[in-house]
């Protein structure tokens, strides 16, 4: 009896200290100021989707993640202890991993990510930090979810130091997963490399290794590999561009040499690696634009507009530029989102180099390829002591 009465005594306090933790972390919460969208132009209802990640600061004393999700602020404290201890994720994976859960289980990168109507497919390179490094592949047929595991061998692994999965495909019935390698020289030399491994996911075999571009050199030059922001990682692509970067480290910084640097488009159906002319698009608008598969949408500042860029991937030609009924701001920072034929743009309230300028977060909704306002609006804050704070906002995203 005794050994029954201690412990229901400890689950009393258990329950107890829970209960009290929660208590103190509703009050906390609801002292914080409540951010949310005032509505200037059109309707509220083109804020439903919008998902705006940020972080509340004072100082140093003070750090509180919060969400903004349909209007409404959420902040990392007011959730619950399941909820805290995924962490935030991608909304995209998030909506995957209620969809299939099972087959989700332990994959976080979107990028390593294929769906189409019929399959979902994952592919990831696995290092144990001994250079046995392993494809982990999956496919999901989601007419009978049927799951397809195994884990293969990446060739030529003795030379390879990293290798980071940026896409996966599904073409004529192979995964094809493209890869931004560093190789291991065996000198002075550095070499990094582009790599394209078709995959037989039915005999569970690499086809194929396939390198697309490689470029080896010496300190104090340097070489990298950028790709657009992909705003559907995970959906079917034709085409992947890569900016190829060349440079000179000066104890002043990074210098660019402009002629040497290119960038390269890849077509997975026709197999063909080509160089964009840079007449059709310029590397700095392909390196801060986002593609969707379709489209590469590429943000200009012009006239003190910010306006528009699309470019059709398969053509490569200019399809629209359109101008957005917002004011450009050289010394601010934005943050864009396209889906569903809109653009989201977000001038965060910040400047280039990350410090406050304490204004209001602006948010504009448009239609792209008419520029059409479909939605303005601004943060307004519930709490009059709210200047003490400092909001930063991380990314944006869309249901």
């Amino acid at each position: 009896m005794k050994r029954y009465l201690c412990s229901i005594i400890i689950g009393m306090v258990v329950i107890l200290s829970i209960g009290t933790y929660y208590v103190k972390v509703a009050s906390s919460a609801s002292s914080l100021p409540k951010y949310t969208f005032k509505t200037l132009e059109g309707s509220d209802k083109e804020l439903d989707p919008v998902i705006i990640n940020a972080s509340l600061q004072n100082g140093s004393n003070f750090y509180e993640p919060l969400t903004i999700e349909s209007n409404t602020t959420t902040y990392e404290s007011e959730k619950s202890y399941l909820e805290n201890l995924t962490g935030r994720q991608n909304q995209q994976i998030e909506t995957l991993v209620k969809e299939h859960r099972s087959f989700m289980r332990g994959k976080d990168s979107i990028s390593s990510l294929y769906e189409d109507d019929d399959f979902l497919a994952y592919a990831w390179v696995n290092s144990d930090g001994e250079m046995e490094a392993k494809f982990d592949i999956g496919l999901l047929e989601k007419k009978d979810e049927e799951e397809t595991s195994f884990q293969i061998e990446l060739p030529n692994q003795g030379r390879i130091l990293n290798a980071d999965v940026r896409d996966v495909q599904l073409v004529r019935s192979k995964l094809q997963v493209l890869t931004m390698n560093d190789v291991n020289s065996n000198n002075e030399k550095q070499t990094k490399e582009v790599h394209l491994y078709t995959i037989d996911v039915a005999n569970k075999k690499v086809l194929s290794d396939k390198t697309l571009v490689s470029e080896t050199f010496t300190d104090p030059d340097q070489v990298d590999f950028e790709m657009p922001i992909d705003v559907a990682p995970s959906q079917p692509n034709n085409m992947v561009f890569i900016s190829l970067i060349k440079g000179v480290n000066h104890e002043d910084g990074f210098e660019e040499k402009l002629k040497e640097s290119k960038l390269l488009s890849y077509n997975y159906e026709t197999e063909k690696l080509e160089t964009v002319k840079k007449e059709s698009l310029s590397l700095d608008m392909a390196r801060a634009g986002f593609a969707d598969g379709k489209n590469l949408y590429a943000v200009e500042m012009k006239s003190g507009k910010y306006r528009i860029k699309t470019f059709d991937l398969s053509s490569q030609t200019l399809t629209s530029d359109t101008e957005l009924d917002i004011a450009a701001n050289k010394e601010e920072q934005y943050t864009a989102a396209f889906k569903n034929g809109r653009v989201y743009f977000l001038l965060n309230g910040m400047n280039q180099e990350g410090l406050l300028t304490y204004k209001p977060a602006k948010l504009l909704i448009s239609d792209i390829k008419t520029g059409k306002t479909l939605y303005k609006g601004e943060t307004v804050i519930n709490k009059k002591n709210s200047k003490s704070f400092e909001l930063y906002i991380d990314d944006l995203e869309i249901k």
